[in-house]
């Protein structure tokens, strides 16, 4: 399998991406919006969330479309998608990044994407979890510190 040139997974002409052959739009918005119902109700990731959930909603949903071979909607309303450094301003943990794969992986199942589609996005959303990890566990942050909470943008850093 090869990469396409918008970065995300090509596959053989009668389907010429991922995001054609899982259903395109309809789809990723069914996995967007079963992952979020799941972010809602952990009160883990649910602190790292603006109170108003729609705008975060609405990029992922530009963005997955985009990365497995959508339409370009996210790169014309927001420019290069940056995954780290648009989440510098959160600490994110060991914790919280697998939290956020549980959620992703149970939204994937709950959608039905078939494979070997399932295993591409799986592969990837384990690398963007990986990814955003910014620091330790808070529990080793306090105690390498000796500070018992740092809970704002700058810390481990």
């Amino acid at each position: 399998m090869g990469m396409a040139p918008h970065g995300g997974a090509s596959y053989p002409r009668a389907m010429s991406t991922l995001y054609e052959a899982v259903g395109g739009d309809a789809t990723f918005r069914r996995l967007v919006d079963a992952f979020y119902t799941r972010v809602e109700a952990d009160p883990i990731l649910r602190p790292l969330f603006p109170p108003d959930l729609g705008p975060g909603k609405e990029w992922q949903y530009l963005f997955l479309t985009q990365y497995f071979g959508g339409p370009q909607r996210y790169m014309e309303q927001r420019g290069h998608p940056r995954l780290r450094m648009r989440h510098i301003p959160f600490t994110i943990s060991p914790r919280e990044a697998n939290r956020w794969l549980q959620h992703m992986l149970a939204a994937l199942d709950e959608v039905g994407i078939p494979e070997p589609y399932l295993g591409a996005m799986r592969n990837y959303f384990h690398q963007a979890a990986g990814a955003v990890i910014d620091a330790a566990e808070p529990e080793r942050r306090a105690q390498a510190t000796g500070q018992a909470n740092l809970a704002g943008p700058d810390a481990g850093a």
